[in-house]
């Protein structure tokens, strides 16, 4: 399963559109006004299916993930000095990624792909083409690219 993941252009806050391969809507996400992110998931018919809520006052991003009321998951940048790296609390899955955060991978604790990721650049918005390879796992996938990518404006990148 292939998602494109696009920001919108203009809109006050954090707020995206994921499209699957065909150009069909998927998921919308909105942002709301909280201190630090707050990312609200829903389906194309408007049903809200999750939210990546950030974790204020660390002294790195975090991030926790919710399926309905249910906290599923956290995501955590840890210090580093060349190659960003993120703990991952999450179905027992990890995350790697390169230099630039623009390509990573999560995988599972068999050291299998659940999702790669890769930026796409000379776009106006931030723009991700996703390969999830269940697609039962799309949701908590998506939620992840969030975190990263709020995580990297939290920076100013």
């Amino acid at each position: 399963m292939k998602l494109l993941f696009k920001q919108r252009l203009f809109s006050w806050f954090d707020s995206y559109d994921i499209y699957d391969e065909n150009g069909n809507t998927v998921f919308v996400v909105k942002g709301e006004l909280a201190w630090g992110h707050r990312l609200r998931i829903y389906d194309a018919s408007g049903n809200e299916l999750g939210l990546v809520e950030e974790k204020v006052l660390t002294f790195m991003p975090r991030f926790r993930l919710y399926v309905g009321e249910e906290m599923v998951g956290e995501i955590r940048k840890e210090i580093t000095l060349f190659r960003p790296r993120f703990t991952l609390d999450c179905n027992g899955w990890q995350v790697d990624g390169d230099i630039f955060e623009w390509n990573y991978a999560v995988t599972d604790s068999w050291q299998n792909i659940v999702c790669s990721v890769s930026k796409q650049v000379l776009r106006l918005t931030d723009t991700y083409e996703m390969e999830i390879f269940n697609p039962e796992d799309a949701l908590c996938s998506l939620m992840i690219v969030l975190a990263i990518d709020a995580a990297k404006c939290s920076r100013g990148d």
